[in-house]
């Protein structure tokens, strides 16, 4: 018929403007110059004590044999997820603060966003994992070294780490697969999935309930496993006559459960919550709060209630004098 367009027309049409976006812009927090470069004097100085606190964590179990068992070879493994979880978001951010232009490409949005759930998720799998071994270390302490073997710990930590994977893998393909043919403005510091959703031009609805069902399972098993675990130690610690084993106990649980409680709390926080209830603003500190300072304060966290690591860290710092 004259003057409509055929049906190919329409389509290449649509498949131009889907295919527009191949850059985003990261708006962040403010436009203001003073009030930036002052965000970017802090999180530089809060990023290289995240790298400083969290590698030399690692260093510590490498080099002080005290530190070989497999409680530390977890917290090191988790000291290490922390520096590249961090890694991940916050130089892109700290350039932005300064930067006049302010994009990351389309490849390097899908690549952040691939590493940034590979990572968080991770750390949900491995504090469960880190609950576990408490468990087994408490529960039956003459056995800890025959339970907890290599055989044992290391597929905990690979299997971990597969399924923070597995999980990023489906969010960053099912995100990435929608049109983003209008605004390429995200209202960000980092390719997070919520505001990438709220500029895309396709329908949504199956990607917030695949963010909110994959979410949730996953914090209800890792929590679970938490709670369950925590549950045998509260029955240990009962069973227990002396007020020192007690008191060894609670020093060395307390500082896990702590780092469990702040990270899983943001997390539901975020993403297990009806998509009516997102307000991007609220969410953008929050979400700096979990990539930026949960990080840093996990070696705080884990180490100053720690003999051992303290022992280890002025041994180290004795063999420098």
């Amino acid at each position: 018929m004259p003057g409509v367009p055929p049906v190919m027309d329409l389509y290449t049409i649509h498949l131009t403007n889907v295919t527009e976006v191949n850059t985003f812009i990261l708006l962040g927090f403010t436009d203001g110059f003073e009030l930036q470069f002052i965000l970017f004097v802090l999180f530089l100085a809060v990023y290289l004590f995240t790298l400083v606190g969290n590698l030399g964590l690692v260093l510590l179990v490498i080099i002080d044999s005290r530190l070989h068992n497999p409680m530390y070879y977890f917290l090191s493994v988790l000291s290490f997820l922390d520096a590249c979880y961090s890694s991940v978001v916050t130089p892109k951010m700290l350039v932005n603060f300064l930067a006049k232009n302010k994009s990351i490409s389309y490849p390097g949005c899908v690549t952040q966003m691939l590493l940034f759930v590979t990572f968080g998720t991770t750390e949900c799998f491995l504090l469960a994992a880190m609950a576990y071994d408490r468990y087994v270390a408490i529960y039956n302490p003459l056995l800890y070294s025959v339970s907890m073997t290599p055989r044992v710990y290391l597929p905990l930590i690979i299997t971990s780490y597969l399924g923070g994977f597995t999980h990023a893998m489906i969010h960053t393909v099912a995100t990435f697969t929608l049109s983003f043919c209008g605004s390429n403005e995200i209202r960000h510091v980092f390719c997070d999935i919520p505001p990438l959703l709220a500029i895309a031009c396709s329908d949504t609805k199956m990607n917030q309930l695949l963010l909110f069902y994959c979410v949730g399972s996953i914090e209800m098993f890792t929590i679970l496993i938490v709670l369950v675990s925590y549950g045998f130690i509260l029955l240990a610690i009962l069973k227990m006559r002396s007020a020192e084993g007690r008191r060894k106990v609670f020093s060395t649980c307390g500082s896990h459960l702590t780092g469990v409680c702040i990270y899983h709390g943001t997390i539901l926080f975020m993403y297990v919550r009806p998509s009516s209830n997102y307000a991007l603003e609220h969410d953008m500190i929050v979400s700096v709060f979990y990539t930026i300072v949960i990080p840093m304060l996990n070696p705080i966290i884990y180490s100053l209630r720690n003999k051992d690591v303290k022992k280890a860290m002025k041994k180290l710092l004795k063999s420098f004098h």
